[in-house]
């Protein structure tokens, strides 16, 4: 796991970095970064490499979230850190913790203002705001089901499902979704698109609503495993499930007027590895969708239409893709806990849709 140095990239496609310290200078580093209680962050981001998770804010400053496990047992000391970088590819502050092995992963959403805590399980108020200062402030949290609006987002899909609303720095439920929802999304307008699960043999639906209101839904009768369902600027996608396998997409590019079922266009769907578990399905700004699977393949409708998909080329093997308007971020990084170094390891960037990609360096 290679450090991760400093301003957004300038690295070509496919190169590596040389790490000269010894594997067993690599362990001892590493060790003693998860036994420290009080860690340092740079130390935490040097013995992880690549981060787990990297999100935008408004301005353009990224938080890139950082974990250290222990390597030799899934229990055990573990350490977490996170760091916000500003446009200009510096450094604006940083935060390490000493945590447990078996302890969820701190995640954020990136919003407006900064970046909100993601709550794991029932906990809402572990949710806070970190702008993009590293301030940290309040959210207030409430149990009362609230109607979405423009401009609020999903922070936590199910068990519970969450919203957080930017002008009030609020998180609650989202009001009028169904008991029987497997799947939520939320768009730009407020709509709130679930994936409904009837207790009867009807197949699951897709449905919409707005302001408390159903707007309409749609049969989707090959979804159920549940499926990955997406929405933003009136298109929506819902990957088509059956077992163990992915057989394609239930798509609408009009606000849900129409929907075509796409079950090839490029994508050799059952050969995906991992089936649903694994599969990776993210909307760009564009309206185009990127489909994948965690440390495989991935492909990018052609155009929003996402009739037919290209595949991407990437400078190296990533374990996970995320998209935040038309940026593509890939993180290359071993998929367990490790001392050594995988080829490639760190985050990579694209502004156009994967054919040219950067290594992220960042500036001190």
């Amino acid at each position: 796991m290679s450090a991760v140095s400093a301003a957004i990239a300038v690295a070509a496609c496919g190169a590596a970095d040389v790490d000269d310290a010894s594997p067993g200078d690599r362990e001892a580093k590493y060790q003693r970064v998860i036994e420290d209680p009080h860690p340092q962050p740079a130390d935490v981001i040097e013995a992880a490499g690549a981060p787990t998770g990297v999100v935008r804010a408004g301005d353009g400053s990224l938080l890139l979230s950082y974990d250290v496990r222990n390597v030799e047992d899934d229990e055990g000391p573990a350490a977490f850190a996170w760091r916000i970088v500003g446009p200009d590819g510096r450094t604006v502050a940083q935060h390490a913790e000493h945590g447990d092995a078996e302890a969820t992963r701190t995640a954020f959403k990136g919003v407006a203002e900064g970046f909100v805590r993601v709550p794991s399980g029932e906990g809402a108020e572990e949710a806070y705001l970190l702008d993009v200062r590293g301030k940290r402030h309040k959210v207030v949290t409430t149990d009362t089901p609230m109607r979405t609006r423009p401009g609020d987002i999903l922070l936590a899909e199910l068990e519970p499902a969450l919203v957080y609303r930017p002008a009030t720095r609020t998180v609650a439920p989202p009001a009028g979704v169904s008991d029987n929802a497997i799947r939520l999304a939320i768009d730009e307008r407020g709509t709130v698109w679930s994936l409904e699960q009837p207790l009867t043999d009807e197949p699951n639906r897709v449905v919409r609503q707005r302001g408390g209101h159903t707007l309409g839904s749609r049969a989707a009768p090959q979804s159920d495993a549940g499926g990955i369902l997406v929405a933003g600027d009136g298109t929506a996608a819902l990957s088509l499930t059956q077992s163990e396998d992915v057989l394609g997409l239930l798509v609408t590019t009009d606000d849900g007027e129409h929907w075509q079922t796409g079950l090839a266009g490029g994508i050799p769907w059952t050969s995906l590895r991992g089936g649903p578990v694994s599969l990776v399905l993210e909307l760009l700004a564009d309206g185009r969708l990127l489909v994948g699977e965690e440390g495989g393949r991935y492909w990018l409708a052609d155009d929003r239409a996402n009739r037919t998909f290209h595949r991407v080329r990437t400078p190296a093997a990533f374990t996970s893709v995320t998209v935040d308007g038309t940026t593509l971020y890939g993180i290359a990084d071993a998929t367990t806990a490790t001392y050594d170094l995988v080829k490639g390891e760190g985050l990579w960037i694209s502004h156009d849709g994967g054919r040219e990609w950067r290594r992220y360096r960042q500036s001190r």
